[in-house]
């Protein structure tokens, strides 16, 4: 009679729901971040700490997923850091000055009317908002941090120690004002550093040739000394607007220059570019003819008019410049000192004067055209300032043309930018270069790309443009006199940090202009001074942020594109501020250690489905918030027959954990995608951890502690520590998406495939035993950095024998190479077993590649209902190994029943066969049908007769089971 034995089972029973529940969430997150990071500052030991040092964030707007990207990436570093025993600090900080928060807090327009407090009382609480806003965001990601300690670039407390690092570096002649070319943004109204560019590389241009009289000293030229006719120097340039400011041409005194006929007169063009200016002087078919061949050395000798500067302007100078090539024009460059940087440093050191004849919105001032200052006064010089230059040339331009190449933008209003000299504020970087990059040499780079990045820029700097006109920054402190002269020493700085600090920063610009407070007593009675209005470079801020600590920082990790940013500028003002400046007795340095990092790690970009960077323009931009609850995925399948046909179907949402996934899952050193396709493969995984955690969840036994130990359960121990291990080796090495990988392939090979399916007899119809406790606690650790709200909810659905015992430490807690199990319980020798897996594994998939033969044979289903017999020569290490737990095989290999060595008895009514090799000996492994009886509880195919239940149950049910 068939009887129902399922009430004798040990059915997994779990309270984890199949999917995490949204209403729980914050909950969970309170207690994996924010208890935890307080529990992990009072309980990891003080002499043992590990600094992450944030990289703040700009306070201008939403969040999108590549502030997810940095905030999880910094919170897995921290996670892994508090399972090796360490204390850790991390405190946020938030980037609160600068232009893009000044323009959103205010409008261009209203700006032009507002005082500068009334600017930055709008900017203060805008930031101020934002940095709540963004604080909120990045809770929700489960990120874990010092968040009620929080700092911004606008706090008093940090705008102090920045001016105090700005003093020092003023006692040390690290800080000069000159008036020179920067780069000049017209649509901000301020310098810009090199950092807050963007390259456009399809910028259009508004080129021409044009000519410039020569003197009458041409005779000068040999080959000249009888031309009659005028003579001309060639040049071509992509911006005609800077042509008023002309003050040299520069030819190279080793390239050859010809003269060569057009007409009744003569143009100076270098040899490399005849056969391009000709097709400008002559047409495509004219054949110039030269009247003369020259070295560039001999055209020093000449003089040029600019028509553009007056009737009663001077002739100017040829001048030898060391970058002239014949590669592109005609080999004769114009040089405008005030419009860029070659030209002033070419002209600086001839004394030939700077002139831009440009205003700080980008138009020209009545200098450009001293004869008739309205012909060009009023008008942009990116907007119709060429074609107007052009006009006035008149019969000098000899061809106007557009020309596509790359220009520098300002990265945040996204429209070009010009060069222009202006007075402003430069650190020196020359002085500190050589310390800079020697305190480089002791960091380590993740990925080791990024030092030569880093290098790069620091390198190719000599000097860093940090000061800005606008209202909403911390000021530069210094003081003017009647002349318009500086007044800036570390004793005016005190001064003025005195009274900063009583009165606010604010009032720097909301004081009375002659407030005699402000002056220190030892200028007062000296004429009048005023307070200047330029504020600091927002990468000065952001890089003064290292003296929010007291130590060297362990890690520093942000967006590659912080080499020529924060990370650039952290190091210079770290430096500037702390080096000794010179060689000390010994003849050393003192920089060692000096960088603001230990380790310098950097992410790339996040990139849509399609590989196109995130863009606002491309509408492309995904927030974290898609990410976690669904948005981006099909929604659910719902087989629920009373559920309302009108309402929209559910969401797939795994909440934080598949946002976290994400990250650790991606390599994170170049750009990361993120798309459907990526977050379906993170949900399969993520519904694959959570599966088995329900069935670890619902069938650890307490009584397994004291079971004894299969083989089966010390292979299971071995693969996990194993894993465990190398999962722990990619942790410290920042590989997280390698951690990730050995774990699910750690869950596919070893633990699904093999241990678990291997155990469920046992398990459900046996004795419970098994080591799934020490699988369990070592998943869970191994989850921790990266998915710790699933952990959370893992522990909050533990049996409920195990809420009961206080001994049981929270795994979050737990140090991470902690013994999962009592020692005295193992029974295998390790090295031994270690010797003897690979055999268990390679017959195991003989095994299962020969059932998978009878499956497509269709005469098998269950492996249970199969026998199996593995041949091997006598001699063989197959089965001396196997011989050693044969009384285990058929459980470990899931099959009714395993003989080794043995013949086939018989002709069974099917077999198959797959060969292995071991120790390079031939081995077979046979699957043919169960030599037994179905047991009706267990499945085996061990019951002496049909409906009867094998001994194993027999024993296990007892009598009187209905």
């Amino acid at each position: 009679m068939s009887k129902n034995w399922s009430s004798t089972l040990r059915l997994p029973k779990s309270t984890l729901p199949p999917r995490p529940l949204p209403t729980h969430h914050k909950e969970y997150i309170k207690k994996c971040a924010d208890d935890f990071y307080k529990w992990q500052a009072a309980n990891r030991p003080a002499d043992d700490t590990f600094l992450l040092h944030d990289g703040p964030p700009y306070a201008n707007g939403s969040l999108h997923a590549g502030h997810a990207l940095n905030k999880i990436l910094k919170d897995i570093i921290i996670r892994t850091k508090v399972q090796q025993g360490q204390r850790v600090t991390y405190i946020p900080g938030w980037d609160c000055h600068g232009l893009p928060i000044e323009l959103k807090a205010v409008s261009t327009e209203e700006g032009r009317t507002m005082t500068p407090h009334a600017i930055r009382q709008a900017a203060r609480s805008l930031a101020a908002k934002t940095v709540l806003e963004q604080m909120d965001s990045f809770r929700t990601y489960a990120v874990m941090s010092d968040w009620e300690n929080r700092w911004t670039t606008m706090d008093m407390a940090f705008e102090i120690n920045q001016l105090r690092l700005f003093q020092k570096m003023v006692s040390r002649g690290l800080i000069y004002r000159k008036f020179k070319p920067v780069y000049w943004s017209p649509s901000s109204g301020t310098a810009l550093a090199e950092a807050e560019l963007e390259y456009n590389e399809a910028h259009i241009s508004k080129s021409a040739y044009v000519r410039f009289p020569i003197t009458k000293d041409s005779a000068r030229i040999p080959g000249l000394e009888g031309f009659t006719g005028n003579l001309y120097a060639v040049i071509w340039t992509t911006t005609p607007w800077t042509l008023p400011a002309n003050r040299a041409i520069a030819v190279h005194d080793d390239l050859l220059y010809h003269a060569v006929r057009v007409g009744d007169d003569a143009y100076l063009v270098a040899e490399g570019g005849l056969e391009r200016v000709a097709k400008v002087l002559m047409g495509e078919e004219g054949t110039p003819e030269i009247l003369a061949t020259v070295p560039g050395s001999q055209l020093t000798q000449l003089q040029y008019v600019n028509p553009l500067q007056g009737k009663s302007a001077a002739p100017q100078p040829f001048i030898h410049g060391p970058f002239v090539t014949p590669d592109s024009g005609s080999g004769l460059v114009h040089c405008a000192p005030g419009h860029g940087f070659d030209d002033y440093l070419l002209c600086k050191d001839l004394g030939i004067l700077v002139s831009a004849p440009v205003d700080n919105d980008g138009i020209f001032t009545e200098e450009a055209y001293p004869d008739d200052p309205s012909r060009l006064k009023g008008i942009p010089v990116l907007e119709g300032g060429s074609a107007a230059v052009l006009e006035l040339f008149k019969d000098n331009v000899l061809n106007v043309h557009t020309y596509k190449h790359k220009y520098p933008y300002d990265w945040r209003t996204k429209k070009p930018i010009i060069i222009r000299a202006t007075a402003q504020w430069f650190a020196d970087v020359d002085n500190i270069k050589e310390l800079a990059l020697k305190a480089l040499e002791e960091v380590k780079f993740v990925p080791e790309s990024g030092r030569s990045r880093l290098e790069a820029f620091v390198k190719g700097r000599s000097e860093w443009c940090i000061s800005r006109q606008r209202a909403w920054g911390v000021p530069i402190p210094a003081l003017y006199d009647a002349n318009g002269d500086a007044v800036m020493t570390e004793k005016t700085i005190e001064h003025i940090i005195s009274v900063i600090q009583e009165r606010g920063t604010d009032a720097w610009w909301s004081d009375d202009p002659h407030d005699p407070v402000w002056i220190p007593a030892s200028l007062r009675g000296k004429g009048p001074f005023t307070r200047g209005r330029d504020t600091m470079d927002v990468w000065f801020d952001s890089g003064s942020s290292w003296t929010q600590t007291d130590r060297q920082a362990d890690v520093y990790l942000e967006g590659s594109d912080q080499h020529r940013g924060w990370f650039q500028s952290s190091l210079l003002t770290r430096v500037a501020a702390m080096a000794v400046q010179g060689p000390t007795a010994d003849g050393t340095t003192n920089a060692v250690g000096l960088s603001p990092f230990k380790t310098l790690i950097t992410h790339g970009f996040t990139l849509d489905k399609a590989g196109k960077k995130m863009s606002k323009s491309l509408g492309n931009i995904i927030s974290a918030d898609q990410v976690m609850d669904g948005s981006l995925l099909p929604p659910l399948k719902v087989k629920n027959k009373d559920r309302d046909p009108n309402a929209p179907p559910p969401k797939d949402a795994l909440g934080p954990d598949a946002l976290r996934l994400w990250v650790a899952s991606s390599d994170y050193t170049s750009d990361i995608v993120l798309g459907e396709p990526v977050l379906k493969t993170i949900h399969q995984s993520l519904t694959k951890y959570r599966t088995i955690i329900k069935m670890l969840t619902g069938s650890m036994e307490q009584s397994a502690r004291a079971a004894p130990l299969t083989a089966l359960d010390h292979i299971a121990l071995v693969q996990l520590k194993d894993a465990m291990a190398e999962i722990e080796r990619h942790y410290q090495n920042y590989e997280f998406n390698k951690a990730f990988s050995s774990l699910n392939r750690w869950i596919a090979n070893d633990l699904s495939a093999f241990y678990l399916e291997a155990l469920k007899d046992r398990l459900y119809c046996a004795d419970g035993g098994g080591v799934l406790e020490p699988i369990f606690m070592g998943f869970l650790r191994m989850l921790a950095p990266i998915t710790p709200v699933l952990v959370e909810e893992a522990w909050e659905h533990r049996p409920a024998w195990m809420k009961e015992d206080p001994s049981i430490l929270h795994p979050l807690h737990q140090l991470y190479n902690s013994p999962l199990i009592d020692s005295s319980r193992l029974s295998y020798d390790e090295g031994v077993l270690r010797k003897d897996i690979p055999v268990l594994m390679e017959t195991h998939a003989a095994i299962k590649a020969a059932s998978e033969l009878a499956r497509r044979g269709k005469v098998l289903g269950s492996s249970l209902g199969c026998s199996v017999v593995i041949k091997a020569p006598k001699d063989s290490k197959a089965l001396s190994v196997l011989h050693k737990y044969k009384d285990e095989l058929d459980a470990m290999f899931v099959v009714s029943s395993v003989d080794l060595g043995g013949a086939i008895e018989g002709e069974p009514s099917w077999k198959y066969v797959q060969d292995f090799e071991m120790d390079g000996q031939g081995c077979q492994a046979w699957v043919l049908p169960p030599k037994d009886h179905k047991c009706p509880r267990c499945w085996r195919f061990v019951a002496p007769a049909e409906d009867s239940l094998c001994v194993r149950c027999e024993d296990v049910v007892g009598e009187g089971v209905q």
